[in-house]
């Protein structure tokens, strides 16, 4: 064969050999490719839509993944507050746009820590007060948002006492300066903070707690509040008596 003849075969099979070599570095990258695992998913409480129950949706979402100075919590109990309603409704300023997940109080167990936190170790019980997102298998929060609990308060508890305790702690103490021989006039006093502002009331010494409530909540608020009122009643009066 001339050497003309060579050089034409040659150039005949230079595009095959191409698709050779190209099919064969597609193999080796395909090979070299470790296949993506999808995002594990937890189940969260879902608001879709302001408005009403229907709107609340338990969905399956993307775990929550964990930044510098913050905690992930394994949720065991979540608590559920007047505030939780008013949000469902959109009845609160600048609230979220939906889909987003509810809920302002969880308590559970510490399933890891990002980067810089030294005040929590895994496995520590813990109750959260995050911006939204409680209300989830897992949360991932700013450690300055968690609080240790003794060994002897359940999940249950320390999800049901957090905020509103907080709240009225706040109230009688940071701004309304509580002291002996005080009078605390307690409206709503049935609900949660009400409650929590009654007790809270007695560990101080010499205090008189007067409660605004229906006449069928009165039974089974007599033990922590002196003075029952019915609502609608002439408060100012009553507390001058």
């Amino acid at each position: 064969m001339s050497e003309q003849q060579e050089s034409k075969a040659a150039e005949e099979k230079a595009p095959e050999k191409r698709k050779q070599q190209e099919a064969s570095a597609e193999e080796n990258e395909a090979a070299d490719k470790t296949p993506e695992q999808p995002p594990k998913e937890m189940r969260a409480v879902v608001l879709t839509g302001f408005g009403g129950l229907k709107s609340v949706k338990v969905l399956k979402k993307p775990e929550p993944t964990l930044g510098e100075g913050e905690v992930l919590i394994r949720v065991k109990a979540c608590g559920l507050n007047f505030q939780d309603l008013m949000v469902r409704q959109g009845a609160i300023d600048s609230p979220p746009k939906t889909p987003f997940i509810l809920g302002f109080e969880c308590a559970g167990e510490v399933d890891d820590i990002g980067e810089g936190v030294t005040d929590f170790k895994v496995g520590d019980r813990v109750v959260a007060l995050p911006e939204y997102r409680a209300w989830a298998e897992l949360l991932a929060v700013p450690s300055r948002y968690v609080y240790p609990i003794p060994a002897d308060l359940s999940y249950l508890d320390a999800a049901a006492i957090a905020m509103n305790y907080l709240v009225a702690y706040i109230l009688l103490f940071e701004l309304g300066g509580l002291a002996p021989g005080k009078s605390v006039l307690v409206h709503s006093a049935g609900g949660g903070v009400g409650q929590a502002v009654a007790q809270l009331s007695k560990t101080v010494s010499d205090v008189t707690v007067f409660g605004v409530a229906s006449k069928s909540k009165h039974e089974a608020l007599k033990a922590s509040i002196d003075h029952l009122l019915e609502r609608g009643s002439d408060y100012a009066s009553e507390v001058r008596k």
